[in-house]
């Protein structure tokens, strides 16, 4: 805080307390700026300050060779993590960007739940990268230390992942969907939806409404939330996309990864509609019965948020 807002806020206090017939209340102490050494202590992780104020942490993803269309690239051609950090010793906001490969995103989003980041997107910069290379966005409010020890605790997951196999993997693992058939009605009674089903496949779909540019649109135009049944009842297949509103994206996330699904991406499908809507894709295998239950729960927790705002 600058010296000329403090003398403000402290002037302010000192006339409420006389206007309210009391004893002039005591200024609060002034925060102090944001301490480099400080969060890189807590990051473990060298911290510069920038031209425009921010703390800013970095991590150079050197561990894995990637190649984007046939081109070696250096970590400093977009393959690094960071961490921003703007406000006072007390009180700060984080903003950052971890690169993951497709074995890391479970580890990492799981680490930034279990520190109180919320997850902000979840995407591809590259096309034609391998191994295929996603970038995790994250998003903190709270005291500085305790925001660059949540940034620490995801990159350390990270680090297990690769410490554990060195090459990414080249899947989830566990039982692979066999072809079969989809008892759709045990679907419709778990989420409570009807489940339709085409060429093998039971679908559950879910429509929501709003405006663009002052148009009604619906669930034809792209608003809704789904999930595909592929397989057979002991061993299936599940991927879909749940439509959200911005209050609803973290109980959503938070959801599916409790369930055991994995969140593939996060991003926006529209500009300009209203309200704006975020999109989350997701995957898993095991038993229907199971992914219903996880899908049915996620639901569960987007419809909590929704009454709650």
């Amino acid at each position: 805080m600058s010296s000329s807002r403090a003398t403000a806020l402290a002037g302010l206090v000192l006339r409420v307390g006389l206007l309210s017939g009391g004893t002039a209340a005591a200024v609060p102490t002034a925060d102090s700026a944001l301490d480099a050494r400080q969060i890189a202590a807590a990051s473990g992780t060298e911290a510069k300050a920038t031209d425009d104020g921010a703390i800013r942490i970095s991590w150079g993803r050197t561990d894995v060779a990637v190649e984007v269309d046939r081109t070696r690239l250096s970590s400093a051609a977009g393959l690094t993590s960071w961490a921003a950090f703007s406000g006072t010793d007390r009180q700060a906001a984080m903003m950052g960007d971890t690169v993951v490969f497709e074995d890391e995103v479970d580890a990492a989003l799981d680490a930034a739940f279990a520190h109180g980041l919320s997850v902000t997107g979840l995407h591809n910069h590259f096309a034609y990268d391998r191994p295929k290379v996603s970038f995790m966005h994250v998003a903190g409010m709270g005291p500085p230390r305790d925001l660059a020890t949540a940034v620490k605790a995801v990159w350390d997951a990270i680090r297990q992942v690769r410490k554990m196999n060195p090459d990414p993997a080249g899947s989830f693992g566990g039982v692979a969907p066999v072809t079969g058939k989809i008892d759709a009605k045990a679907i419709e009674r778990i989420v409570g939806r009807p489940a339709p089903v085409t060429n093998g496949v039971a679908k559950v779909t879910i429509g929501r409404k709003g405006t663009m540019h002052g148009m009604p649109i619906g669930a034809s135009m792209g608003l809704t939330t789904w999930a595909a049944f592929s397989g057979s009842d002991a061993a299936a297949a599940i991927d879909g996309d749940f439509i959200m509103t911005a209050d609803e994206v973290q109980p959503v996330l938070r959801a599916l990864r409790k369930a055991g699904l994995h969140v593939v991406s996060l991003h926006n499908h529209m500009i300009g509609e209203s309200p704006p809507y975020y999109f989350t894709h997701f995957w898993g295998t095991g038993s229907v019965e199971t992914l219903a239950k996880g899908f049915r729960q996620a639901l569960d927790q987007q419809g909590i948020a929704a009454s709650n705002h």
